[in-house]
This record gives C-alpha cells, sequence and structure tokens, in this order.
C-alpha cells in the first residue's frame, strides 16, 4: 500500500483510495491523538486560482477503533471559500502500526477546476464532460474515454463553428471555412476531421501539432481494443487538449480584438495630428 503524507493525501488523492499516511497522528495539549491538519494548497474559485487552505478545528479525534469525520478547510486569502472533506482513518497493526487514510468524498470536486471556456465550448453537453472528469478522477479509465469521446463528437459542429469564427478574424483561407462547413456534415468526429485538407491558423496550434489531429488521433482508438489504464491515458490527454485548445481559440478572438482596438486607436490618433497640422494659423 502506498505510503504518503497528509498534505499529499489531501491534495493529491481522488476518493475512493486508501493509502498509509506516514504523519496523520499528531498529539494535542493533552497528548491525545488528532488526525493531522496541515495547511494545503487548492484551487480557490472565489479567488480565481490556487490558494493556501487551512483548517480552524484542529483536528478530529483518533480512535484505534476507527475515526469517521469531516475536514473542512478554508482559504487563507478570502477566508470564504469551504473545502470539505469525508474521511476515515483505522489504526493498523500490520507493517509496524501505521495509520491508514479512506477518503470517503470531497467537496467541492477532486482535481483541478475545468476552465470557463472548456465548458462554453462544450455546450449542452457540459454536464457529460464533468461527468468524464468524474472518472478520470477515480481512474475508472474507460468511462472517463467514453465519456470524452460522446462529448467531443456531439459537439463537434459547435466546435468547428468557433474555428471557422476564428479563421474569420484571422483572414484565413476561404477554402478552410469550406472544408470545415463540409466536414460538419459527418456525424462522426474522426471522419469530419479526415474530410478537412487544409492546416488550421498556426495560432491554433498546440506545442507545434493541429489539436483536431491530437484528439483525432486518440478519439480513432478502439476502446475494446485498450486496457483500463490505456483509456485513462487517452481519456486524461483528450482532456487537456481539448482545454487547451478552448484557450487557444479564446486567446485568437482576444488577440485579434486588442489588435484592432490598437489600430483603431491609433489611426484615430494620426487623423487628429494631421488635422491639427492642416489648420489654418492663428
Amino acid at each position: 500500500m502506498d505510503e504518503l503524507t497528509q498534505v499529499d493525501f489531501l491534495e493529491g488523492t481522488p476518493p475512493g483510495v486508501r493509502v498509509v499516511v506516514s504523519d496523520l497522528v499528531k498529539l494535542d495539549r493533552l497528548g491525545n491523538p488528532r488526525v493531522s491538519t496541515p495547511d494545503v494548497e487548492l484551487h480557490c474559485e472565489i479567488c480565481g486560482g490556487p490558494r493556501f487552505f487551512y483548517s480552524a478545528e484542529g483536528g478530529i479525534e483518533l480512535d484505534r477503533k476507527g475515526t469517521n469525520d469531516f475536514l473542512e478547510y478554508k482559504c487563507r486569502n478570502c477566508r470564504k471559500s469551504i473545502k470539505t472533506y469525508a474521511v476515515s482513518c483505522v489504526h493498523s497493526d500490520e507493517g509496524g502500526g501505521k495509520w491508514i487514510e479512506f477518503k470517503l468524498g470531497e467537496s467541492p470536486a477532486f482535481g483541478p477546476p475545468t476552465p470557463a471556456r472548456t465548458i462554453s465550448l462544450v455546450g449542452p453537453d457540459r454536464e457529460q464532460f464533468l461527468q468524464g472528469r468524474r472518472c478520470e478522477n477515480q481512474g475508472l479509465g474507460v468511462g472517463a474515454f467514453v465519456y470524452y469521446r460522446r462529448v467531443v463528437e456531439s459537439q463537434k459542429n459547435r466546435i468547428f463553428d468557433e474555428i471557422i469564427r476564428v479563421s474569420k478574424r484571422l483572414d484565413s483561407p476561404p477554402e478552410l471555412g469550406a472544408d470545415l462547413e463540409a466536414a460538419k456534415t459527418e456525424v462522426q468526429f474522426t471522419k469530419a476531421v479526415d474530410a478537412i485538407k487544409h492546416a488550421l491558423p498556426q495560432s491554433l496550434w498546440v506545442n507545434g501539432h493541429n489539436p483536431l489531429i491530437l484528439l483525432h488521433s486518440a478519439l480513432s482508438a478502439g476502446v475494446h481494443e485498450l486496457s483500463d489504464g490505456e483509456c485513462l491515458e487517452l481519456a486524461r490527454s483528450v482532456r487537456v487538449v481539448l482545454i487547451e485548445f478552448s484557450e487557444r481559440l479564446a486567446q485568437a478572438m482576444k488577440d485579434e480584438a486588442e489588435l484592432n482596438e490598437a489600430v483603431k486607436r491609433l489611426a484615430g490618433r494620426n487623423s487628429s495630428q494631421s488635422a491639427q497640422k492642416h489648420q489654418p494659423a492663428g
């Protein structure tokens, strides 16, 4: 059985996992054993980024026969965001009498938050995407892969529409838009990608690769031919690429908007200066 620190257990272990925690026990002022509650670094939804969370309760009492309880943490920055863990702790007489901790659940859900831009991209399939995320967090590879594939194939037209919108703003070749429109008639995402002959705008590429080709490569794999672990790896890759792709789409639109505003501002300034030079003297 894996052995972790309490920080590693709380921050990085999904629910449903039982581990040996090396520093689970801390003694209170009376010498009674309690569950240690070190500060942990988590995403704060209110602050909008990683923050340190603390427990004001001082830890729950430990009973060698078993302890089931809640650990409540609060963001040190805003003092409003709450993280709650449901844990079960038991003392093992085997292996040197170590403490074993089991995470029953946590709220908000385990794992990094899904960016709002990705949620917007998948649109109506938001819940299915999040269900895939829950499967991934619990190590259910086949479930996560199937959910992600269903979302991408169901929302392929929405994804292509976003690419078309960005391509028009970037003055991409008209053939790309025509191919994307034609590809939308394909039912499956993988076949739709096969129908696209032209590369995407370079600004949408992810680490030098066309993200549609990357997604195509992952989603074309036969789920029945893969182990659960292999499905889990593919599912994680699909999620990461999809999130990065949604960020690239949003950034491309933002960059174009900022460029247009800058050009408009400078063009207006030049016009104003030119008009002042041609004004008749006093």
